[in-house]
């Protein structure tokens, strides 16, 4: 009996692809991992933590994104801050340092003391402060504490102008 034998087929294009497929995948793989490893290295740059914030930085490290990104809001809100990067603005002094030299425009009126006539100094501040009688007592009563603030963000002129009103009646009174 003679058996017949078939001639060989060529590999069908798909078994070859298939053959080459898994040494392909395996040339490809170390590239994505050295990578990996590249961009791991830049990500965790050594950062030295103070001990005083090292409890506070693991902490922070458990947390996960969503409870940080509520935490920032938080913390913006309590201080009235931002978590935006500040944008730096570098003034270059002109010859002379002009820029240091600029002259303010905007002042706060601050009464430092009071002097011997203190009814003065009260009808004073409530000519000026448009408050009543007992309001304008209190704030000149305060001074005895700290320095109280009559009138904030005034123009130069008009700040002059108050701080020789309430000089007049004995007070000492500072712009700033």
């Amino acid at each position: 009996m003679v058996e017949e034998t078939k001639p060989q087929e060529a590999p069908k294009e798909e078994e070859v692809k298939e053959e080459t497929k898994p040494e392909e995948k395996k040339e490809e793989a170390p590239k994505k991992e050295e990578k990996k490893e590249e961009v791991k290295e830049e990500e965790e740059e050594e950062v030295e933590v103070p001990t005083k914030f090292k409890g506070l930085v693991e902490e922070i490290e458990k947390m996960s994104v969503l409870d940080l990104a509520e935490l920032v809001k938080i913390l913006e809100k309590k201080f009235g801050v931002s978590a935006a990067a500040p944008v730096a603005v570098a003034v270059a002094p002109g010859a002379g340092g002009e820029a240091a030299a600029e002259e303010k425009s905007i002042f706060n009126v601050v009464l430092s003391a009071i002097g011997d006539k203190k009814i003065e100094v009260i009808k004073a501040v409530r000519d000026i402060t448009a408050k009543g009688l007992a309001d304008s007592k209190a704030v000149v009563d305060a001074i005895v504490d700290s320095p109280q603030t009559i009138k904030e963000n005034v123009k130069k002129e008009e700040a002059e102008e108050l701080k020789k009103k309430l000089t007049d009646a004995g007070a000492t009174v500072e712009l700033k």
